[in-house]
């Protein structure tokens, strides 16, 4: 499962935790303007926006999980089981792979709302990369740093949200996954005041009673209330140490430890966290065991090549020594 949002200070920041029970060899990839993207169904493209991103390398294909480009749009796909329904190709409409839907938004569109005009023509194909790599059942939140879309491909057809808190986890679909936020209207970051009952003197006795009932599981569902409450309330400062700091512990607030959520003889972890300044092309991480934040900067290679750069996950923990 996974959990993906939106945070703004100074700068935009996109990114999100991985949650599964293994590893496919992940790394940060850059993808140059001149990289030529093959297509299976629409018109390849030989030159497009730089983009930036984790992925896994596949016969020199770089298969993104979550992404920017250098315009500042952003986009990841999250777990999606059970409602995900990809199409047969439809004459006269734009047939993607959902394996190639995040370079085919990020490689030529710069904005959300040109986004949203291109989606009325796509049809997500029930394509898949390879034997290797079969289709994903996945949904998508695309950010710029105005607004966000969720983009679900369900069997009565692609459903387009407008998604007003930059916040996407997994199941149910989104538009139930809002609804559910109606039951938590009375949560909030003050302290509480006693409307149970006139009759009752009720002692505020610690700090954060106004978070009670949010929920501390680790279901899709309970994640998207943690971590909209988390997002939306979360405050500051506006450099880039304090930024991506905020950002790293509001996707801390829905991590997953190992030996929480059993996944047959596994363990589902958050493998990766990433924060990725939108504006300035810098893809920050953070895995499961190593707590140091790691920089990769979209502009420190050249932007007009046509090889990818990837850069392998530092995975170890990494320790200072202080005596």
């Amino acid at each position: 499962m996974c959990t993906a949002t939106n945070y703004t200070a100074k700068d935009h920041y996109f990114g999100r935790n991985l949650d599964l029970e293994f590893s496919y060899r992940e790394a940060v990839t850059i993808t140059p303007r001149n990289f030529p993207f093959p297509f299976r169904k629409v018109a390849d493209m030989a030159t497009h926006h730089a983009i930036i991103g984790m992925t896994t390398v596949a016969d020199g294909y770089p298969l993104y999980y979550d992404a920017t480009n250098e315009k500042g749009l952003s986009m990841a796909g999250l777990n999606f089981p059970d409602n995900a329904d990809y199409k047969p190709e439809t004459a006269g409409m734009d047939n993607v792979t959902p394996f190639e839907f995040i370079p085919w938004i990020l490689g030529q569109f710069e904005t959300v709302s040109e986004v949203r005009e291109a989606l009325k023509k796509l049809v997500l194909v029930d394509i898949s990369f390879s034997a290797e790599f079969p289709l994903s059942p996945l949904h998508w939140i695309i950010s710029d740093r105005e607004e966000s879309l969720t983009v679900e491909s369900v069997k009565d057809g692609l459903r387009v949200y407008e998604n007003p808190l930059g916040l996407l986890t997994n199941n149910p679909t989104f538009d139930i996954q809002m609804f559910n936020l109606n039951n938590y209207a009375s949560i909030s970051p003050s302290q509480p005041e006693n409307h149970f009952s006139k009759k009752l003197h009720l002692d505020a006795y610690s700090r954060g009673l106004g978070g009670v009932g949010l929920p501390g599981d680790l279901s899709s569902m309970s994640r998207f209330v943690k971590a909209a409450f988390t997002a939306a309330n979360s405050v500051s400062g506006e450099s880039e140490s304090e930024a991506i700091s905020q950002f790293f512990h509001i996707l801390g607030s829905v991590e997953q430890q190992r030996g929480c959520v059993e996944v047959g003889d596994r363990y589902e972890i958050t493998i990766y966290s990433s924060c990725c300044n939108t504006d300035r092309g810098i893809y920050y991480y953070k895995t499961y065991e190593n707590s140091q934040v790691t920089a990769v900067d979209l502009h420190q290679v050249d932007l007009d090549g046509n090889t990818l750069s990837s850069y392998p996950l530092v995975t170890g923990q990494q320790i200072l020594a202080q005596n």
